[in-house]
């Protein structure tokens, strides 16, 4: 149903808001993107680089949630650090 409301713009969908935290490390900047889902804060961040020139990205959403924002944006910074520290530059490559 959530996917309907976000077709149909009754749900916002994650967006990236100019004055949302960021954490930078080892090259990569993360924004964290929580938003509201169920009455809680779905996990849901961006991590990106500049390589060769071209800013790379990697979105990714997940199933965790949690009751504040403030604690949904520590996670985003800790699972964005486990995800770099598990694939490197390799999170931009294409499949």
């Amino acid at each position: 149903m959530s996917l309907l409301k976000r077709l149909f713009g009754l749900e916002k969908a994650p967006a990236e808001a100019k004055d949302a935290p960021k954490l930078e490390f080892g090259g990569h900047v993360v924004t964290a993107t929580p938003y509201l889902e169920g009455g809680q804060w779905q996990l849901c961040g961006v991590i990106s680089k500049e390589v060769d020139g071209v800013v790379k990205e990697h979105r990714f959403i997940r199933a965790d949630r949690f009751a504040d924002r403030e604690t949904a944006i520590e996670m985003v910074f800790l699972k964005a650090r486990l995800l770099v520290e598990q694939s490197g530059d390799h999170l931009y490559d294409r499949a």
